[in-house]
C-alpha cells in the first residue's frame, strides 16, 4: 500500500503551484480530485507544447488525479464542494483572497462541515498585507524576491528563469506544509490536535528562502549582493568552462580541499600556498586568475577527458546537459528518473518519475492527466451518493460536466 493511501485531497487550484503540491501527494497514493470549471477547465490544458491537441504540461502535472468538472461560482456547485469537503482531508486553492468567501465556501463554511480539514491557500502575496488583492504570478515573485536581481551577467540586465521556478518552489513548500498540518492534526502534543487549519502560502516567501541569508547579509554588513554570472561570491573557482570539443562543463569548489585538488590537477599547486587561497573570500577575489588556469587546462582537453581526470582526482565536475543528454545519462537511467507511462491518447510517453524514493512505500505514476470531467459521474455517485437523476439535472444546468463518451 502506498504511503498516502486513504488521504483524499481536493485540488481547486490552477496552473502550477497548487497542482505541483497535489502532484506530489498523488504520486504517493493520495486520492486527488482535481476540480475544474465545466466549460473552460484548468488553463494549463492549453499551456505550452501540444501534440495531437493534448497539452503535454497537462498530461504531466495532472497525473494521478481524477477530474471533476464543477462550477464553484454557483450555489449548487458550492453545495457539492461542501459535501465533498465533508468527506475529504485536504483542500488546495489559489483564488484571489476573498473569492471562496464570496462563493460561500471559505474556511468558515468548510470547517463547519469538516472541522479537521486542512485548507491550503496559495496566492501571489498571501492572504494579508497591502498587496494581497493584486494579481500574482510566479514571474512577479521571481522579480520581487531578489532572484532576478542576482541572476545574469554583471554587465547585463536582471534575468528571469525560463520556467515556473517560483511556482514550483511554492508547490513543493505547500506539499510539505500540508504534511506538517496533517501531522499536527494527529499529534496529541500539538496545539491543533484534532483540528484542521489554514495554510497561507505566497509565491514570494518560499523563493526568498531559497536565496539564503540575503537580508541578514544586508542587515549586518550593508552589502547588496550583485549579479555574478556563473560565478558566486561564496567560493572560487566556480564557473562553466568549455572543452576542446565545444562542450560546457560546470565546476564547483565549495570546500577548500576540493579547491586544492583542482589546482593540483590543472598544474598549479603553487597557488595553494598563497595566503589568500585558504579562505573562500580570498579565492573569490582572485577568481580571474583561477578561472584562467582552468580555462587553459580544460580548453585543450575533451569533455570526457576532463570528467575522467576530475573524477579520478575526486574533484567536482558535471557536464551541462540538455534533455537529450539527460535521457542518455547512465545515472539517470539507473535511478529511473525518467519512466515510460501509458497515455490513452499518445501511447507510451516518457516523463519524470516521482522525485524521492521511499524504501517501504514507494510512489508511482498510475495514469496521466485525464479528460475534462472524466470522473465527474463516478465521484458524485460513488463518493457523495448522488442519484443519477440529480447528476443529470446538474449537468443540464451546466453546474457539472460529464465525460464525453
Amino acid at each position: 500500500m502506498t504511503a498516502l493511501a486513504g488521504l483524499r485531497v481536493i485540488d481547486c487550484s490552477t496552473l502550477f503551484a497548487g497542482p505541483t503540491a497535489s502532484l506530489l501527494l498523488g504520486d504517493f497514493g493520495a486520492e486527488v480530485i482535481k476540480i475544474e470549471h465545466p466549460e473552460f477547465g484548468d488553463p494549463v490544458r492549453n499551456h505550452g507544447y501540444k501534440k495531437d491537441g493534448q497539452s503535454l504540461w497537462w498530461i504531466y502535472i495532472s497525473r494521478n488525479k481524477k477530474s471533476l468538472a464543477l462550477d464553484l461560482g454557483v450555489t449548487e456547485g458550492a453545495e457539492v464542494l461542501l459535501d465533498l469537503a465533508s468527506k475529504s482531508d485536504v483542500l488546495i486553492e489559489n483564488f484571489r483572497p476573498g473569492t471562496l468567501e464570496r462563493w460561500g465556501i471559505g474556511p468558515a463554511e468548510l470547517f463547519k462541515v469538516n472541522p479537521k480539514l486542512i485548507i491550503a491557500r496559495i496566492t501571489g502575496f498571501g492572504q494579508s498585507g497591502p498587496y494581497k488583492d493584486r494579481p500574482g504570478f510566479g514571474t512577479l515573485a521571481e522579480a520581487m524576491s531578489g532572484f532576478a536581481a542576482l541572476t545574469g551577467s554583471p554587465d547585463g540586465p536582471p534575468t528571469l528563469p525560463a520556467f515556473g521556478l517560483a511556482d514550483s518552489i511554492a508547490g513543493i513548500t505547500t506539499a510539505q506544509a500540508i504534511m506538517t498540518a496533517l501531522f499536527a492534526l494527529n499529534n496529541p502534543k500539538s496545539d491543533s490536535y484534532g483540528r484542521g487549519q489554514v495554510i497561507d502560502t505566497s509565491l514570494l516567501e518560499p523563493i526568498m528562502m531559497t536565496l539564503g541569508p540575503q537580508s541578514l547579509i544586508y542587515d549586518q554588513l550593508s552589502i547588496k549582493q550583485k549579479r555574478t554570472g556563473n560565478r558566486t561570491e561564496n567560493n572560487a573557482p566556480r564557473n562553466i568552462y568549455r572543452s576542446s570539443d565545444g562542450k560546457w562543463l560546470a565546476i564547483s569548489t565549495s570546500s577548500p580541499s576540493i579547491a586544492e585538488r583542482v589546482m593540483r590537477l590543472v598544474g598549479h599547486p603553487e597557488v595553494i600556498e598563497e595566503p589568500w587561497f585558504k579562505e573562500a573570500r580570498g579565492r573569490v577575489e582572485h577568481a580571474d586568475l583561477l578561472d584562467g588556469f582552468l580555462n587553459e587546462w580544460i580548453g585543450i582537453r575533451t569533455a570526457k577527458e576532463v570528467i575522467d581526470e576530475f573524477t579520478r582526482a575526486q574533484a567536482a565536475v558535471a557536464p551541462i546537459y540538455d534533455i537529450e543528454d539527460i535521457l542518455e545519462d547512465p545515472q539517470v537511467n539507473a535511478r529511473n528518473v525518467i519512466v515510460h507511462v501509458q497515455d490513452p491518447h499518445l501511447g507510451i510517453v516518457r516523463m519524470q518519475n516521482v522525485i524521492y524514493h521511499l524504501s517501504e512505500t514507494p510512489g508511482e505514476i498510475q495514469w496521466t492527466g485525464r479528460p475534462l470531467g472524466a470522473d465527474t459521474s463516478r465521484i458524485l455517485s460513488n463518493t457523495l451518493g448522488m442519484s443519477q437523476r440529480r447528476i443529470d439535472e446538474l449537468a443540464a444546468k451546466g453546474v457539472i460536466r460529464l465525460a464525453t463518451p
